[in-house]
Parts: structure tokens; C-alpha cells; sequence
């Protein structure tokens, strides 16, 4: 996780919200695929669509961007429709970065054994 932010947001939703919520969220992936600090960038929901995760993983230097100009513009929109009921943060983020999190409510988990695979 050196350089490295980890993150899972636990959001709830309307299942009558999910198709808009979907498309809004092709818009959000389109613009984070160009993010070249933005490694991982996935949703996954359950089965009747009343609860979505977003896995984010980010060079540090890449989160703050992603936050200020790709999401910011659908930010109003995306929380019309869903809930964020937990965000929780692993790495050792910089104070910018949590200063962004923080209005999300962020839990911060630093590291403290283990490894990664490429």
C-alpha cells in the first residue's frame, strides 16, 4: 500500500434509482478510465439492487484529482441517488487526501503486515 489508497464505499439505493444510477455511472467510469492515477475503479451490487460497492485503488498522487475534476460534476446527481452508509480508507493518506474524504465520512485503516501480487 506504499504510495497507495485503498478504498470500499458502501452505498445504498432504491432498486427503482439502479437504471438511472447505472447510466450516471457509465459517465463516472468513461471519465475515470482516462485518470491515469486511477488503477481500480469498480461497482458491484447485490442481487435486488439495494446495495452497490465501489472498489477504488489509486496511485496517491491520483485521488484528489479523481475527486475534484471527474467526479465532482456528477457529485450532486450521484447523491441523489444513493446513500453513502460507510467509506473505509486503507493506506497512509496524505492530510489533502483526507480532508476530501473526511466530508464522506471516511474510516481510516492504515497497514500493518501483508503484501501484494502484481
Amino acid at each position: 500500500m506504499n504510495n497507495e489508497i485503498y478504498s470500499i464505499y458502501h452505498l445504498s439505493i432504491q432498486p427503482s434509482d439502479f437504471p438511472e444510477f447505472l447510466t450516471l455511472i457509465g459517465k463516472i467510469v468513461d471519465g475515470s478510465s482516462q485518470e491515469p492515477g486511477t488503477l481500480t475503479y469498480e461497482f458491484v451490487v447485490n442481487a435486488d439492487k439495494t446495495a452497490v460497492h465501489i472498489l477504488e485503488r489509486y496511485a496517491m498522487e491520483g485521488l484528489i484529482p479523481h475527486v475534484e475534476q471527474t467526479f465532482a460534476p456528477f457529485a450532486e446527481e450521484f447523491l441523489r441517488l444513493c446513500k453513502i452508509e460507510a467509506l473505509y480508507v486503507y493506506g497512509n493518506p496524505t492530510a489533502p487526501i483526507r480532508a476530501k474524504l473526511d466530508s464522506f465520512g471516511a474510516v481510516y485503516l492504515a497497514p500493518f503486515a501483508g503484501f501484494t501480487r502484481s
